[in-house]
């Protein structure tokens, strides 16, 4: 698993991890039930404080993506198909927020906006 942390980023870096962990898990770079890199092993890796790593796996964790054993470590939990959904759902809904600002201040109007989406899905089976 490839990640790279910017320092550049106005993410924070455990936002960048977790980001970068859930991407590798929904394409299916990491599987289910993989063991995922101790936290010392990938705050070495990426030149990161553990603490840092801890936190995106904590998040990860409370979010279902990863599990915890204690003297084990971290895997991928099974896909929780409706987890991916929801995940998906709000990553759209931020485009959404994206295109309505844009055309807030475009001076575009609903209808307009409207009509790209349809010439878009336009052929689509869904």
């Amino acid at each position: 698993m490839d990640i790279i942390i910017s320092n550049s980023s106005s993410s924070p870096i455990y936002e960048q991890l977790k980001t970068a962990i859930k991407q590798a898990i929904f394409s299916n770079e990491l599987k289910e039930e993989e063991m995922l890199p101790s936290v010392r092993m990938l705050a070495n890796d990426l030149k990161i404080s553990f603490l840092t790593v801890k936190k995106a796996y904590d998040e990860l964790e409370k979010e279902g993506f990863i599990k915890t054993v204690q003297g084990k470590g971290s895997f991928v939990t099974p896909k929780n198909l409706d987890l991916i959904r929801e995940e998906k759902l709000k990553e759209i809904q931020k485009y959404i927020e994206q295109i309505y600002n844009i055309s807030k201040t475009s001076n575009i109007s609903k209808e307009e906006v409207i009509e790209l989406f349809k010439i878009i899905f336009e052929g689509e089976d869904f």
